[in-house]
This record gives C-alpha cells, sequence and structure tokens, in this order.
C-alpha cells in the first residue's frame, strides 16, 4: 500500500524548531500525510534525551499519522547534515561524516544526505560516503525553495543514491507539497518505513506527481524562474524593510 510520508521536518525538540510533536501529527494528518520522517538537531542531545523522544514520538501518533523519530547529524563545521533513522542510539554531536555514516551502517540504520547545495557541501562531497547513503535530498524546501537542487543531480548520477524531497520544516514557510511515497506491506509501523527505505521502494513526489520523468524536467525550468523571481521579490521586501526602520524616528527615551 502507499502512503505519503512528508520528510525532514523538526518540532521543537531542535533548540531551532517552534511546533510540538502533538501539533505537527494534527496539522500534516489535515494534509493527507501518513508518515512524519522526523529529523531532530542532534546538538543538546543525549542518549537519554533521545529514549524519551522515541516516548514522545509514538504517544504523538495515532492510527490516522506514524512519527518515525530520527536525527540530523552534523559534522564540527556546521556544514554537512545527514538524515538519519532506524535502530539508531545516539551517536553524539559534530561527529566526522566518515565516521557516523559507517556507525549508521553499523546498526543497520539509513541515512540520506541533506541540503546538498547549502554551503557548497556537494564540491567536498567524499566518495567514501557513497556507499552508506541510501539518499541524497534533490529538494529541499528551505534552502532550494520553489525549485528543485542545481547540485543534487550530478551527485545522485555519480553515487546510486534515491533522490529524496525534504520540506526541512521549522515553520510554516516551509509549507509545501514535498512527500516520500512509501510502498509499505500490511500495517505501517517504524519498523516497516524503515525497512521499506532500505529496500528503496519509494520515490519522490512533488505537487503530487512523481519527480521522474520528462515532465518534471520540463517543470524544473518553470520552478527555477518562480524561484528566482521569489528570491528578487523577498531581496526588494528586506531591503525596504531595512529601508523604513532606518527612517523610522528614534522612539522618545
Amino acid at each position: 500500500m502507499e502512503y505519503l510520508a512528508a520528510c525532514h521536518v523538526h518540532s521543537n525538540w531542535s533548540y531551532d524548531g517552534s511546533w510540538s510533536l502533538e501539533s505537527l501529527s494534527e496539522n500534516f494528518r489535515n494534509r493527507g500525510c501518513r508518515v512524519l520522517m522526523m529529523t531532530e538537531h542532534d546538538r543538546g542531545f543525549t542518549a537519554q534525551r533521545l529514549r524519551q523522544y522515541r516516548e514522545a514520538c509514538a504517544q504523538a501518533s495515532s492510527d490516522d499519522i506514524l512519527l518515525v523519530p530520527g536525527i540530523e547529524y552534523s559534522d564540527a563545521a556546521n556544514r554537512v547534515h545527514v538524515l538519519v533513522w532506524g535502530p539508531v542510539p545516539f551517536l553524539g554531536e559534530a561527529l566526522p561524516t566518515t565516521e557516523m555514516l559507517e556507525r549508521v551502517q553499523s546498526v543497520s540504520g539509513v541515512a540520506v544526505l541533506a541540503h546538498p547545495s547549502r554551503k557548497d557541501v556537494w564540491k567536498s562531497f567524499d566518495s567514501k560516503w557513497a556507499p552508506r547513503l541510501l539518499g541524497i535530498e534533490t529538494w529541499n524546501r528551505k534552502y532550494d525553495g520553489w525549485a528543485p537542487s542545481r547540485t543534487a543531480p550530478a551527485l545522485l548520477q555519480e553515487t546510486g543514491a534515491l533522490p529524496f524531497v525534504g520540506l526541512d520544516f521549522h515553520t510554516s514557510r516551509q509549507s509545501f507539497p514535498l512527500a516520500m511515497a512509501l510502498e509499505v506491506d500490511g500495517a505501517i509501523s517504524e519498523e516497516k518505513v524503515v525497512d521499506c527505505l532500505r529496500l528503496r521502494r519509494c520515490q519522490p513526489r512533488a505537487f503530487g506527481h512523481s519527480l521522474t520523468g520528462r515532465r518534471i524536467e520540463f517543470a524544473s525550468h518553470l520552478l527555477n524562474l518562480a524561484e528566482s523571481g521569489r528570491r528578487v521579490l523577498a531581496s526588494i521586501r528586506r531591503n525596504s524593510m531595512k529601508s523604513l526602520r532606518r527612517r523610522a524616528p528614534a522612539k522618545n527615551s
């Protein structure tokens, strides 16, 4: 059976998240998502906090939506970020990426490279990562905006990794019709979702359509134009707000 999963989602268990697990559960359930692939930042987590977080995800789940706990690991430079799900104990903060991926693989976890365009991570991709990565984000709503990544396709072709889409959800600004379609047999559970990923029985969707084939190639050109326009308008708005703040008279003390 096919289930839609929203991936790369942060709650207020992350230092920069704002939504509770319960609010996320209700919001995404109303959007038609059956699975939430959570990815809290490693900063501030411990083994005990991860155990508590797993329990909180279970409590926020229901018959209508499943919250799958996960961690977004980052290196010491806060440059390379990797999304990790599965039976993985907390590995620690600021680990070297190669070491972290080896440890994830050793316990049968799954790992996805997040937003390769951020800080030009794609330029320093290490070939040692490839056999330990299930996927690479081909579209990250927070960093890529309204169009797919322009740097991910070459990495995907080079590595054979699966294309993933992620919201990188922190606030409602990252709401967008991106989801992973999962083929799961029988009743859904965290174990079956992770098995589905391991077996590569999943594919990225945007606006309800598969992110493969010529249709999305053609659409990407239009989406890139829309994203360029969005960034220009956002820059104009920011500069206008700065100008207004500079012109505003100082309040009497």
